[in-house]
């Protein structure tokens, strides 16, 4: 790296799959190079990231002299234990990797990369650089009994182990060697303090991470059409699962662009409380109740962190539940295919987003619907919290899409102002909890007749997604999926075809249009919206339109990388943008999954929830 920074190899995006254990999680690309990794959780600075650079940021990488091979990816099945491998005229090999799951929350991640030669003979050069603090810091690489430690000031220390002769070279450690059919190398990566960094368990290692793995795929309950596409998604939902927190990461990754080469980059390693609802929602779905209780006790201490004040409550918060997340950047990297500026942390964490009271509402109220009965103490922060936003709802805000520009009135936000009320009413109803009930239907149909007549457009003949505008934006997809007005009502089919013919691109969905949203004030037009891509799908289902939303959703998964995974945006040719794998897409699409499936089979009645 230098003092100007200049872009590396750029591999795409969506050539990618990810390993993780439940703690942090590596992504590894095509042609088995790891160039990406955050140590020891997922939101800690990278040890890896020539993904934003160069190869001097930090990777782990093994190459076969076979120029002519063809690369394949796949997952073992109902596991998320990643496999390589190269055909070549030569020969055939593949390199199993995965990282080991622990009953110790406090386990240190371990990367274990088991490389075998099945046909042929061929040579292999493995390097394997850290480059702690987001490759701020350079380790002093050291050979000690066949192993290299890595060691950094003010850095804890780390170790590759292997069964094959290992070299110290500038910051890394590197080997070439050759194997025949049948033949085995194995490096194991990880904290110097880790007693399993060592070669000799890990057939163990595997056999239980592979167990894991297909134990849990197997609780899921979903039998339909698109099994594997769902169970692919949840597989992946469990990889940004915090197995001490509960929490749920949007993405695992920082800095890749929403526009190519523009200022559109994001650090989504942190848990919105935007995607409560979906989580608790897809998790109960499929029978993964454990998980949706865990990430509902997360967003309890996000509240209790937030002193259960409503007016202090976040969008996003950490995935240990801490409220600080300061943006930086890091000028050093040169960032993906040159998109600068790189930057760490989140300041969507101190904007005003009326919607997140609507999605945690229903999250709540999913809960206690499938779940657990809500206490006394949480329905008394459930009646503070509903009686901030009878008082709030009526004021502009940044909006679902964190918008930089100067607060709006957005559709999206009154909608999910009116979803906390509904939701709270529901509950209190069936519950038969206290409650302000003339206050709350109140000021539910106040917000209900202010979408109507404000965000109603009569010369255009659909909704808008700001008060007295022209704009249309994809979240309003969520207007008959949030149960606020009918799928077949003869206004919202009017918005969704508005919809279809402004934003929507063979069936691929953008948020809004960068130009026509005053809100937004940076440079560069962002691609397609994954999650949004999926609810059109959902609408489409709901409206009775089958044909198409079944054509449409069988496309949409054409558009995943080979190993199933969706990063959040797709450019025009349907490859990947933005952040990956994220969360909010795979949700989406076990959802739209879900209804397309019954209402195909005929079994879904008549009444849409």
């Amino acid at each position: 790296m230098t003092d100007l920074p200049k872009p590396g190899i750029t591999r795409n995006i969506g050539d990618r799959g990810i390993i993780g254990d439940l703690r942090s999680a590596a992504l590894v690309a095509r042609d088995a190079t790891s160039d990406y990794f955050c140590w020891p959780d997922l939101d800690s600075p990278s040890i890896f990231v020539a993904l934003l650079d160069s190869e001097q940021a930090g990777l782990f990488s093994l190459q076969p002299d076979w120029p002519d091979a063809r690369l394949q990816q796949l997952y073992l099945p109902d596991t998320n234990i990643l496999q390589t491998r190269w055909l070549s005229q030569q020969g055939v090999a593949e390199v199993t990797d995965y990282m080991p799951i622990s009953d110790d929350l406090e386990r240190l991640p371990l990367i274990i990369r088991r490389l075998q030669v099945l046909k042929g003979r061929v040579s292999w050069r493995m390097r394997c650089a850290p480059m702690p603090d987001y490759a701020r810091a350079r380790p002093d690489a050291r050979l000690n009994d066949g192993a290299v430690t890595f060691v950094t000031p003010g850095q804890p220390a780390r170790r590759l182990a292997a069964n094959v002769a290992l070299e110290c070279e500038e910051h890394a450690a590197a080997a070439t060697f050759t194997l025949g059919p049948g033949e085995q190398a194995t490096f194991v990566f990880g904290s110097a303090d880790d007693d399993r960094v060592a070669v000799v368990n890990t057939d163990v290692l595997f056999a239980e991470t592979l167990h894991y793995w297909q134990r849990w795929a197997a609780r899921s309950n979903y039998r339909g059409r698109w099994r594997e596409m769902v169970n692919r998604s949840a597989l992946a939902l469990k990889l940004l699962t915090s197995a001490r927190h509960g929490s749920i990461a949007a993405t695992a990754t920082f800095g890749l662009p929403e526009t190519p080469g523009g200022e559109r980059n994001w650090d989504y390693r942190a848990s919105w409380l935007r995607d409560a609802s979906f989580s608790v929602y897809a998790l109960m779905r499929l029978g993964y109740t454990d998980e949706a209780k865990a990430f509902n006790r997360w967003v309890g201490q996000c509240m209790a962190n937030s002193r259960f004040d409503p007016e202090k409550l976040q969008v996003v918060y950490r995935l240990d539940s801490g409220t600080e997340l300061p943006e930086a950047d890091l000028p050093h990297l040169a960032g993906y295919g040159g998109a600068r500026p790189v930057r760490i942390g989140n300041q969507a964490y101190r904007q005003r987003q009326l919607d997140i009271y609507g999605e945690l509402m229903d999250a709540i109220y999913l809960a206690n619907k499938y779940g657990d009965t809500i206490p006394h103490q949480g329905w008394q922060h459930v009646v503070n919290t509903v009686n901030h936003v009878c008082d709030c709802w009526q004021q502009a805000d940044a909006g679902i899409w964190e918008m930089r520009g100067e607060p709006q009135h957005f559709l999206h936000s009154r909608l999910m102002c009116w979803v906390a009320l509904d939701r709270a009413l529901r509950l209190g109803m069936k519950r038969s909890l206290s409650m302000p009930y003339d206050r709350w239907d109140k000021a539910r149909a106040a917000i209900r007749e202010d979408i109507w007549q404000n965000f109603w457009n009569p010369e255009l003949s659909h909704f808008t997604a700001t008060r007295h505008g022209k704009d249309l934006d994809a979240s309003m997809l969520l207007m008959p999926l949030f149960r606020f007005v009918s799928a077949t009502d003869p206004e919202w089919l009017a918005t969704l075809d508005a919809i279809r013919a402004h934003l929507v691109h063979d069936g691929l969905v953008r948020r809004y249009i960068a130009e026509e949203t005053p809100a937004d004030p940076l440079e560069g037009e962002e691609g397609a919206f994954a999650a949004c891509s999926f609810w059109y799908v959902e609408c489409l289902a709901r409206a009775g339109r089958l044909s198409e939303a079944h054509f449409e959703f069988e496309k949409l998964l054409r558009y995943a990388n080979p190993l199933g995974l969706y990063a959040e945006e797709f450019d025009r040719r349907g490859y990947a943008l933005g952040n990956t794998p994220q969360a909010l897409t795979h949700l989406a699409l076990i959802s739209a999954a879900f209804f397309l499936d019954r209402k195909l089979d005929g079994k879904d009645p008549l009444w849409q929830p």
